[in-house]
């Protein structure tokens, strides 16, 4: 990808190695770090039952897909290895389980589900009592299953159905219902033969470490005074393997292991007659009880165990071969990466591989986390999503990493080019200066064309090329100016004429002064120093040198605020992307404070008119050709920042469309094996991921915004993502503003608070830079509108109406915050991940909204 510039030798090749080899060592030791094995009491006895709904990873009492004889048969064979007792919850559906049961020496608690469906109540019963004198190992029975939690009935209705069961059959009937149900109707104790309790401390919030204690314990033994003489069994104990975290309550595999194994050892000690719940993982009930309704199970839906009873439980048991996938996926470019950049400071170096290394972690952990969780169909819609989206966050942060590694730790810049101090003796190259202006206020122009007059050099000319410039009170006083300073001005005002801006500058190339060798560009706007020329032609003395370019500076921005936020975002690339893409020849060349050698122009094609981005596609071309193009950060000129948002939009919606132009016509040079080397490859394609991830968040935003309001609409067809997939989302907003607010710290020379204004200058673009890719991908043609400096207006005009389309995103994304936490709620971890990522995504249209409004605020009315 990128080649260095220094040549490795024997000892960069032992000392990259070593430090690739400490990076992977260190992933190993935070792979066992994550996955520290805890060692809970060993369970080596018969467990006292399971509470057994039956159904496969595909099947649903909901839609009717039920369990064939032959699964049922084998999910009780692989139980009564482990437990004498089985709990059914319904006796309408599954009816042949009892037989089965009876095959393998099970004994069974035969339950009956109630609703408000009286003709569904009185069929079960029915086929629970045909169930007992049937099978006489049937040995207790369980009218209703939380029925009263539900509300799907009153407590006098409940036991006439009790009743009901009672008179007509011998073995014990109980109904079950969670401990305050219990308590609240004492009554219902009368009319069973034992109370059957749920106790499951997980959806009460209580931290697995104090569960069994603190709730499981203390819950039984109030019912036990409560209803003294009273056999109690616990018909529901357990945790989830997966789920949301509920208070202090987090659902893991471990979490799982501790709990069951700790209660199992309790349980024996205290003789508490228990059903597990449950015997297999049920994805059905993710319907209804959320995402961890599906993983209560000892078994997952496959019918594996998820942990073993004796010995240590880890939370991920393939862990190792995972994290040696990870370390060997990342070796290669770790190495090449130490190898060739050598040079970096040694935090530097490690910093990256670091980078490279979770990375690689975090691809293969993703790219197996689908499998541990039961997805459905809209899930996997959305994994499909996410995970291009995912591969291109990792893309961008590298990318990202690679420019505030070299930034930050590298030793010194191997390309830099400070001002010349030629002596008098010294040949001075004669220079074109072209000025193409289109609409500009004279007064504006006319101070740029005083200071080009100023400039301490013999030989050169100034064209100014007006193009379309309609009122003549606009270009006259300009073409009298020109008059006025000298033969060395010349004035073309072109009208109509074609070709926008890199039409005017091909037209003043025509005009050239044949003995000019450098052509140079300046917008209408620069007031440039009088040493610009006398301390940069020297470099054309090197023939390969096609470019010699300054940064992009402003003036007269320190009393407006609005001018002031947007020159610091503006200082910002050339202080630091510009550098960091000298390094490798492979700088963005402007169409301002920038000087071309003419040869090279002419040969190469001239100004392209087919793109409004002329000056970037001119540098690639060049680079193309074998070039040189350098950049001197010197600040030699000055012109003024956009007069207001709209402006300021305008300009980086241009910049956005004609990157893509340019993308789309010269594709084949950065695929195929030409004359640009590694290093001019990956900065053109890299450089423009960020307005990428420009583009992906609008369109992320919109689908999240269509997600949202499925799950607020139409919540039995959407689901909340798993938040181990947001994570990633979230991490990249994290890193990417946590990289950019240091790289300004160190590199840009302004205070904190115009850092965070330059960022949300920077931010409040996205949503034009986004159109501007997508409409630049889609046309071929785009329109080049100027940049206004200054605006002439009566009155001062809404500030929001720049930023339309912004304020409905912003708008919208409210409303799905709101409609979150109202309908979905925030007791939920992924509920308040989602409103997280949410509210991020909304940062770019509130800084939009921001700048507008300062922009407002700072802007001068005008009469």
């Amino acid at each position: 990808m990128i080649a260095s510039p220094l040549p490795a030798t024997k000892p960069s090749f032992w000392r990259a190695l070593l430090l690739t080899l400490l990076v992977a060592g260190l992933n190993l030791l935070l792979w066992t770090a994550l996955n520290r094995p805890a060692q809970p009491p060993n369970w080596t006895g018969k467990i006292s039952g399971y509470a057994y709904p039956p159904y496969q990873r595909y099947q649903s009492p909901i839609k009717q897909i039920f369990p064939t004889t032959d699964e049922i048969d084998a999910d009780l064979r692989l139980l009564s290895r482990s437990s004498d007792r089985i709990r059914t919850y319904s006796s309408l559906e599954n009816p042949a389980i009892p037989a089965i049961a009876r095959n393998y020496g099970l004994k069974v608690l035969a339950g009956t589900y109630l609703d408000h469906r009286y003709q569904r109540n009185d069929d079960e019963l029915a086929a629970l009592i045909d169930a007992v004198r049937a099978n006489d190992n049937i040995d207790s029975v369980m009218v209703g299953n939380e029925t009263l939690l539900r509300g799907d009935m009153g407590v006098d209705a409940l036991i006439g159905y009790i009743d009901r069961v009672r008179a007509q059959v011998k073995v014990p009937v109980s109904t079950a219902e969670p401990w305050h149900v219990w308590l609240k109707y004492p009554q219902l104790a009368k009319h069973v033969d034992f109370i059957t309790v749920h106790l499951l401390p997980y959806w009460e919030g209580y931290p697995r470490k104090d569960a069994v204690g603190l709730q499981v314990l203390a819950r039984f033994y109030e019912l036990v005074s409560a209803f003294p003489g009273k056999r109690i069994v616990v018909g529901e104990v357990g945790w989830p393997s997966s789920g949301d975290r509920i208070q202090g309550a987090t659902a893991s595999i471990a979490d799982e292991a501790l709990f069951i194994r700790q209660w199992l050892n309790v349980a024996a000690q205290r003789h508490i007659d228990y059903y597990i719940m449950e015997a297999f993982d049920q994805p059905y009930k993710e319907q209804f009880e959320g995402r961890v309704g599906a993983y209560w199970g000892m078994f997952g839906a496959d019918r594996q165990p998820k942990f073993a009873l004796t010995g240590t439980v880890v939370e991920d048991p393939s862990w190792p071969w995972k994290a040696t996938v990870a370390c060997l996926l990342a070796l290669l470019p770790m190495f090449w990466f130490a190898r060739h950049f050598i040079r970096f400071k040694t935090p530097g170096l490690l910093f990256f591989c670091a980078m490279i290394q979770l990375s690689a972690s975090l691809l293969v952990w993703s790219s197996t986390l689908p499998y541990a969780f039961y997805l459905d169909p809209f899930d996997w819609a959305m994994l499909l999503v996410l995970a291009p989206a995912q591969i291109a966050i990792i893309l961008i942060l590298l990318i990202n990493g690679f420019e505030f590694t070299e930034v930050l730790w590298r030793r010194r810049w191997l390309r830099e080019f400070p001002l010349l101090d030629p002596k008098p003796e010294d040949p001075q190259p004669f220079v074109s200066i072209h000025l193409a202006c289109c609409n500009e206020p004279p007064e504006m122009v006319i101070l740029t064309l005083d200071s080009l007059a100023a400039l301490d050099y013999a030989h050169f000319e100034v064209l100014v090329i007006d193009n379309n410039t309609k009122r003549d009170e606009v270009w006259q006083p300009v073409e009298e100016h020109c008059r006025q300073l000298g033969a060395r001005f010349r004035f073309f005002h072109l009208n109509p004429w074609p070709g926008f801006k890199a039409g005017a500058l091909n037209f003043g190339l025509k005009q050239t002064d044949p003995r000019a060798d450098v052509v140079a560009v300046i917008d209408a706007d620069y007031v440039v120093r009088a040493d610009w020329l006398k301390a940069l032609t020297g470099y054309f003395v090197d023939p390969k040198v096609a470019v010699v370019q300054c940064p992009q500076a402003h003036r007269d921005w320190e009393h407006n605020a609005f001018r002031r936020m947007t020159n610091w975002e503006y200082d910002g690339f050339f202080r630091i992307g510009m550098h960091h893409r000298n390094e490798r020849n492979a700088i963005i060349q402007h169409g301002t404070m920038t000087m071309v050698r003419r040869g090279a122009l002419e040969a190469t094609g001239a100004w392209s008119e087919w793109t409004i981005c002329e000056d970037a596609e001119l540098g690639l071309r060049l680079m193309h050709a074998g070039y040189d193009t350098l950049y001197v950060d010197e600040v030699m000129g000055r012109g003024l920042t956009p007069a207001d948002f709209t402006a300021y939009k305008s300009q980086r919606y241009r910049w956005a469309f004609g990157a893509m132009q340019i993308l789309k016509a010269r594709w084949h040079w950065m695929t195929d094996r030409g004359p640009l080397t590694a290093g001019q490859r990956f900065h053109f394609l890299t450089g423009w991921f960020s307005w990428f991830a420009d583009a992906l968040h609008l369109a992320f935003t919109l689908l999240a915004l269509f997600w949202t309001a499925g799950m607020i609409g139409l919540p039995e067809y959407f689901n909340l993502p798993l938040d181990l997939f947001i994570y990633p989302i979230l991490g990249f907003f994290v890193f990417k503003a946590v990289f950019g607010i240091i790289l300004y710290r160190v590199r840009v020379p302004c205070s904190w608070k115009d850092t965070l204004a330059a960022s949300i200058a920077s931010m409040g673009l996205s949503h034009a830079i986004a159109r501007g890719i997508y409409v630049g991908l889609w046309k071929k043609h785009g329109e080049f509108v100027r940049t206004a400096k200054s605006r002439r207006m009566s009155k001062r005009p809404n500030p929001f109406a720049a930023v339309t389309e912004e304020l409905l995103m912003f708008i919208a994304i409210a409303l799905g915050v709101a409609g979150m936490a109202h309908a979905v709620g925030i007791n939920y971890l992924e509920g308040k991940l989602w409103i997280a990522i949410l509210c991020a995504q909304a940062i770019p249209y509130l800084s939009a909204l921001i700048g507008a409004w300062v922009a407002g605020r700072a802007g001068e009315a005008v009469g």
